[in-house]
């Protein structure tokens, strides 16, 4: 299991901004060298979305265009902003924040609790299904387990929607949800359940997101001082934002637009949690003149997985349809997609197994074979036929690799090793890193040979060659790197969940499996009634299944198999058909007539208000900063702002200089605030050295801002013409 980007592991950190560069595509270096005004980046699956968006962040920090601290890059789970972490870092980007939005949010709650609210912080509740328990028993309603799981996400819709209890009945029938008991019970639960959080002074995962949003809204200086703190925000997965994250994003942002959001709506799969793409789909709206690029380019999957994918969407229906991106894959032909039809589920579970068997026995690691199915229900089939063959596996979603009791002492007897090595047997014939964690594991249970059957003695075995493995990578990677160095990075992945790979085939439902990728995906139980799912009920619904089915299919790198079952049951009645997804694309199915949609093509697209005379147009994407007499890349902020090397002939005009400077102290006295607060020296010298005509190219000058232009822009353009501002002439 890796994530959505191959690369190698620990690679060497680039020499240089301009190394940052080296080896992006044409569009992917559009993104890395957009670093001003609104950008909109919609990435195809496998399209390196996250290489694009962490070299854009890396060339602005080894630029010195963006100040580490003072970057926020916002994704959807520990696992990707622990993964962004530690790539900013090899590429000599430390030091950038990157986090869910939990997360972040939760950073800045406790910080500014005891200011805003007083006291301490009420304590967060890990898991709110008992709460909604006791708030069931208040209001003495029965709710089995089912029920209060499906009541539980509906009090967390609500909460991320931003719907109170009483408006519940009617934005749940608007929203089209389906409910598990009455409308009118379930906000009678919410109810119930906010009054017990209130009792027992404790708060939520959406109260997080709530209550600093209105923290935010109260109090300004509160809102100024995280503001003044982050300057540049990066949203991965926008797709994914509901209206109460797009919120607390608008305050973060303020009036600014240094935003760069990364999505794919045809990726959307998560609407029953809040999600819409509507933010990604309405961003140029709220941004007319913002930069979009679009990554088509497919690294991760052959053409004719590729086919499959692209052939999915064409033919969905929707908004989200209107916007999808026809994919290209960039790597070498491979073999067909598979399909077959099985007489039964447990047959279909074997023939998945027997298959899996074959591959691994021809050399194919267990890692990277993955079985998908459409709910978690289907998954102890799976796992009894391939226990049957011997197959080891791991469970996605399950229990988290460092909470692991056998990770756990593992990480305790490598830290003792670490410190006191020394004095210790094991370590005395060894002296390479990779055998040093082989001895000290090898007295936790690990073997050179894994244990036989499959079970709880194979799964610790795993889990323990998973830090063997690691430990040589981290070693081929870092030469001279110590047992110490090892559980440091131990330590750092720990914090953020990003695990080692476990030798196992992977079970995991489809939603579960976003952002990972594998060399061979089983794509099972695709059935009518599975695939789309009994209640997807409306238009958008069945929508969301197929693209649910489009993330399945592009998470395989080359072979792809789809399977489906007649009957649930042995000796059941053949009644199933094949998913209506397939139609057309599986061999022997009749065509379906797709629809002309407005598809994506790679490219990037530069926007602009438009209207009438005087209309200014916006600052978009940038290329690097480039010294203008000599062409080298500039890094000092102060050069860039000039645009040229301190070295570097000026050829400014003294006179025009010496005006601006006249007209600055003016409108520092009438503002009263200090002259570099409307321009500092260095681009007043940068606007004499261009003397610009016109806005645009004023626009273009480092330090004019949309705001300055806005304000000031006038009256240096009269400047520059030799006019007085305000529109008189100039006497002379």
């Amino acid at each position: 299991m890796t994530a959505a980007t191959h690369s190698t592991l620990f690679p060497q950190t680039p020499g240089s901004p301009d190394a940052v560069l080296e080896g992006l595509d044409p569009e992917q270096r559009e993104v890395a060298t957009a670093l001003h005004g609104p950008v909109c980046v919609l990435a195809g699956a496998g399209t390196g979305k996250t290489r694009a968006i962490t070299h854009r962040i890396a060339y602005g920090v080894r630029a010195g265009i963006l100040q580490p601290s003072t970057v926020l890059a916002v994704t959807f789970t520990n696992r990707a902003a622990g993964e962004m972490r530690g790539r900013l870092c090899q590429l000599g980007a430390a030091g950038v924040q990157a986090r869910t939005f939990h997360s972040a949010a939760l950073r800045q709650l406790q910080y500014f609790w005891p200011k805003a609210v007083g006291g301490s912080m009420p304590r967060l509740v890990d898991r709110k299904v008992q709460l909604v328990a006791d708030a069931a028993a208040a209001c003495r309603i029965r709710l089995d387990r089912g029920e209060l799981r499906d009541v539980t996400g509906e009090i967390e819709w609500s909460k991320v929607t931003q719907t109170v209890p009483a408006d519940y009945p009617l934005a749940a029938a608007k929203a089209g949800r389906d409910v598990p008991r009455a409308a009118a019970e379930i906000a009678q639960l919410y109810a119930a359940y906010e009054d017990l959080k209130r009792d027992r002074a404790v708060i939520d995962f959406e109260d997080v997101l709530l209550l600093t949003v209105a923290i935010l809204q109260d109090r300004h200086d509160i809102a100024e001082q995280v503001r003044s703190q982050y300057q540049h925000f990066v949203v991965d997965e926008y797709q994914d934002v509901s209206p109460l994250q797009q919120r607390l994003l608008e305050l973060w942002l303020g009036e600014r637009d240094n935003l760069c959001v990364v999505g794919d709506a045809s990726q959307t799969i998560y609407s029953f949690t809040g999600a819409t793409p509507d933010h990604l789909l309405d961003f140029r709206t709220r941004h007319p003149g913002a930069t979009v690029v679009k990554l088509v380019r497919d690294y991760r999957s052959t053409p004719q997985v590729v086919h499959l994918a692209n052939g999915l969407l064409a033919q969905a229906r929707g908004r989200a349809a209107d916007h999808r991106l026809e994919l290209v894959s960039q790597r070498k032909p491979g073999p067909e997609p598979g399909y077959t039809e099985y007489t039964d589920e447990p047959a279909e579970a074997e023939g998945a197994a027997r298959r899996i068997r074959e591959l691994i026995d021809s050399g194919v690691r267990a890692s990277e074979i993955a079985i998908l199915f459409r709910t978690n229900s289907q998954s102890e089939t799976y796992e009894q036929a391939l226990a049957d063959l011997g197959v080891p596996y791991q469970l996605r979603g399950a229990e988290r690799f460092f909470d692991r009791p056998e990770v756990r002492k593992a990480g305790v007897a490598l830290r003792g090793a670490a410190r006191f090595g020394g004095n210790d047997s094991l370590l005395d014939d060894v002296v390479d890193l990779p055998s040093q964690v082989r001895a000290v594991l090898s007295g936790e249970g690990w073997t050179t040979e894994p244990p036989a059957g499959s079970g709880a003695v194979r799964e610790r075995w795993e889990s323990l060659a998973a830090l063997v493995n690691l430990a040589q990578d981290f070693a081929a990677a870092r030469p001279g790197a110590t047992l110490s160095d090892l559980v440091a990075e131990l330590d750092e992945r720990a914090g953020a969940q990003h695990a080692p790979t476990v030798e196992g085939v992977t079970l995991a439902s489809l939603h579960s499996a976003k952002g990972l990728e594998w060399d061979v995906v089983f794509l099972v139980g695709v059935a009518e009634g599975m695939m789309p799912i009994t209640y997807a009920k409306t238009d958008e619904q069945i929508e969301e299944e197929r693209r649910l089915l489009y993330v399945g299919v592009t998470r395989a790198r080359e072979h792809l198999y789809v399977s489906w079952a007649l009957s649930r049951s042995p000796g059941g009645r053949p009644n199933r058909r094949p998913s209506r997804f397939l139609d057309g694309l599986r061999p022997g199915s009749a065509a379906v007539a797709g629809r002309a949609v407005a598809v994506g093509s790679g490219g990037v697209e530069r926007g602009f208000t438009s209207g009438g005379p005087g209309t200014v147009r916006r600052r978009t994407q940038r290329s690097p900063a480039r010294c203008r007499v000599c062409g080298r890349t500039l890094t000092d902020a102060g050069e860039m702002k000039l645009m040229r090397c301190e070295d570097c002939p000026s050829d400014m005009d003294e006179g025009l200089y010496e005006r601006l400077r006249d007209w600055r102290a003016v409108q520092a006295q009438r503002s009263g605030q200090p002259a570099f607060c409307v321009f500092t020296d260095k681009t007043l010298i940068a606007i004499a050295e261009a003397a610009p005509d016109e806005e645009g190219e004023l626009a273009r000058i480092p330090g004019v801002g949309m705001r300055k232009l806005n304000r000031y822009g006038a009256d240096v353009l009269a400047i520059c013409a030799g006019r007085e501002p305000g529109g008189e002439e100039d006497a002379n």
